[in-house]
């Protein structure tokens, strides 16, 4: 009986390392697929500027438009 016992208490904990490996695999691809999308967003956002700067639009407006610091946007102008 004892050895029924230790059976299965040793299952159970297996069981829940599983779950637990599961959930945290889960929530890495989470976190890596947001990421992913932060940085395309941004990247989306960086070349909006770029073509915004190539028509001469003043500073403040491109910060507007692009949601990007002046800070960003002048080191794109600092760029081109």
């Amino acid at each position: 009986m004892a050895g029924d016992l230790l059976l299965s208490v040793t299952q159970d904990e297996r069981e829940r390392a599983k779950a637990r490996s599961r959930r945290m695999f889960e929530t890495d691809m989470q976190s890596n697929l947001a990421t992913a999308e932060d940085i395309g967003e941004k990247r989306g956002r960086l070349a909006v500027a770029r073509n915004l700067i190539k028509t001469n639009m003043p500073l403040d407006q491109i910060v507007t438009a692009t949601d990007l610091t002046r800070e960003e946007v002048e080191n794109l102008l600092n760029r081109t």
